[in-house]
Order: C-alpha cells, then sequence, then structure tokens
C-alpha cells in the first residue's frame, strides 16, 4: 500500500488552519503530522481537515505551547504516547495504521540559546529528552515504524548555512549531534530524507528574524523523518516544500515529504 506522509511544525495550528488547508488540499498527503499545535485537543479545528477527506486524528495538547497531532486520509487508531524525561509536556504521539505501520510524531523541546545544562535548564532538559528517546530504542525495539518530527537538531554538516559558525549555536552542538545519533543507533532508525537525498545543503527551517529569509538562506534542517530498516528500502519521493515558508503568515518551518511503498 503506498503512502505519503508529511511532516511539519505549524507554530500554531489554530492561527495557521488555512495553511494546513492549504497544504492538504494543494498536495495532498495521505498522513500530516503536525508539531507546535499550541492547542488544547478539543480546541484542534478538526472539521476543517474533516471536509478535506483528512477523518482520523489522534493528538496530544497543550494550551499555548507544545502540541503534537496526526492527521490521516487512512485508517488510524492512536498507538500511544510518551512522556519522555517525565516533563509533563505534549510532545510525542503514535498511530498505527491498518497496515502494521507505526507512526511516531515527536517535538524535541528546542533547547533555549545557551548550550549549557549548566546554566540553562532547557538544555538540560532537552539532553534528557533524547536521552530518554534512546533508551526507549535501545530497550522497546521498534519495528514497523516510521518517526517524524521537530527533532530540533540539524546534524550533518551540510544540514546547516554554516557548520563552523553554528558549532556552538543550540541545534547543530557536537553534544546534540553525538546523543542524537545513540538514538538513531538505539532504534536502527534510518534517515529516510538523507537517503533519498544524500548531497548538498538541505534546510526545513529559516529563522522569522532574516528580513529576507529566501535571499539570507540562512537554514537548517530540524524536521525529520526515519524509519526501521525493515521499511526504509520502501522510502522514496522525499522532499521539503520551500515554499510554504514564503505563504502569507507563515510557519517558520516547512513541510518535509516522503512516500513508502508497502
Amino acid at each position: 500500500m503506498p503512502f505519503t506522509l508529511a511532516t511539519w511544525n505549524i507554530n500554531s495550528v489554530r492561527l495557521r488552519a488555512d495553511l494546513v488547508a492549504k497544504l492538504l488540499r494543494e498536495e495532498g498527503p495521505d498522513i500530516l503530522c503536525l508539531q507546535e499545535c499550541k492547542s488544547p485537543v478539543d480546541k484542534i479545528p478538526v472539521e476543517i481537515f474533516q471536509n478535506l477527506g483528512y477523518g482520523h486524528m489522534v493528538a496530544r495538547g497543550q494550551k499555548g505551547y507544545n502540541g503534537v497531532a496526526i492527521l490521516s486520509k487512512l485508517p488510524m487508531e492512536e498507538a500511544g504516547s510518551h512522556d519522555f524525561a517525565g516533563l509533563g509536556h505534549a510532545r510525542h504521539i503514535a498511530g498505527r495504521l491498518e497496515n502494521g505501520v507505526t507512526i511516531h510524531n515527536f517535538y524535541v523541546p528546542a533547547g533555549g540559546d545557551v548550550p549549557d545544562r549548566e546554566v540553562n535548564e532547557k538544555f538540560g532538559q532537552k539532553l534528557d529528552y533524547l536521552a530518554d528517546m534512546r533508551d526507549w530504542g535501545k530497550f522497546d525495539a521498534p519495528e514497523k515504524s516510521i518517526l517524524v518530527g521537530d527533532l530540533n537538531i540539524a546534524p550533518r554538516e551540510d544540514d546547516v548555512w554554516s557548520h563552523k559558525q553554528l558549532l556552538k549555536v543550540v541545534s547543530h552542538t557536537p553534544v546534540e549531534v553525538d546523543t542524537l545519533g545513540t538514538v538513531m543507533e538505539a532504534g536502527k532508525w534510518v534517515d529516510v530524507t538523507r537517503a533519498d537525498i544524500p548531497e548538498g545543503q538541505l534546510y526545513s527551517w529559516w529563522s522569522y528574524r532574516a528580513r529576507d529569509w529566501d535571499a539570507a538562506d540562512k537554514g537548517r534542517r530540524l524536521d525529520h523523518i526515519w524509519a526501521t530498516p525493515d521499511i526504509s528500502n520502501a522510502a522514496h519521493g522525499s522532499r521539503i516544500l520551500r515554499e510554504a515558508r514564503g505563504w502569507e503568515k507563515p510557519s517558520d518551518h516547512a513541510p518535509v515529504f516522503a512516500t513508502f511503498d508497502l
């Protein structure tokens, strides 16, 4: 069964419901995973998405911040959620398709501005969250699974506009990259996007602070699609919809896509 999946940090699903609808109408992914929904589940404008054919949703919400949701045209049942690092945040939800594939949707903590857990509690929380993800993968080995979301780390040198200038900037520091690597290794995850697009600069996030984000092009690849080895070879067609970053009142993230033939 072929299906196309997209992941997008929407930065408020209520504020940008029209952009979600635009993506669903124009691109038509079978499954859309959203992060930073900033809404309780009962306030998500689900009717808009249902009217476009997305009759299934699993979600975890919080008022004003965090929040993750999976919208699907395909039948999907909730497959649980984890409170990694015990933060009490709505940062993970899982859904299972009828073909047995489980989709894990993550919103990893951003980690604040200072890459030192001794002076920045948020950075410590980020590292603890990743450590819990690593242990989860190690002791509950995933099978037939896809992991997506805003992982808030750009791991490769060509995942950022300047490796040298960002080495001490949160999202590309060696400790974050190394820790994310242990998460991948523990679950034997395959980076689907980079398997499909192995070379070249690739970004999914551009700061609001840039006067002209497109011209400056100081991006980072913070949004990811991974798969377990038993299905990673079935993935193809990866792309990032850069143009969505230029839509009216956009999120600072662009949607990332992949297709799976299973």
